[in-house]
């Protein structure tokens, strides 16, 4: 168990950095949505079985839900804000971060998963 929380801790760290988790060397995307298919330094295969990243897929929608909530319920209670301009606010995020949040989603849930499960 020590082993797996180890391989996750230091898979989290290079999944932050967009780096293959198994060798930390190689960049996991050759373009902003163009993931490698596998790791050219190690040969990790990322994408393990057809439907593999519907986890990542809840992992930025955890993401974008629990900044928004939170962000909306802080400047609820620190602001004069009215729900409209809210909205304004949360709408928008609520659209362009997980895009902008696509390609750690998937390197964190490659991360954990590869912690583990390393031998797919």
């Amino acid at each position: 168990m020590a082993e797996a929380l180890r391989r996750v801790a230091t898979g989290i760290g290079r999944g932050l950095r967009l780096r293959c988790p198994r060798c930390g060397r190689a960049p996991l995307y050759r373009g902003w949505f163009t993931m490698n298919d596998v790791c050219p330094v190690c040969y990790l295969k990322f994408e393990r079985a057809q439907g593999y990243w519907v986890g990542a897929i809840y992992v930025n929608y955890a993401a974008t839900t629990l900044v928004a909530v939170a962000g909306y319920f802080l400047l609820w209670t620190r602001t004069e804000l009215s729900t409209a301009t809210q909205l304004a606010i949360w709408l928008p995020f609520c659209v362009v971060f997980p895009l902008w949040f696509f390609r750690y989603s998937r390197s964190l849930w490659l991360a954990v998963e590869y912690g583990l499960n390393p031998n797919p």
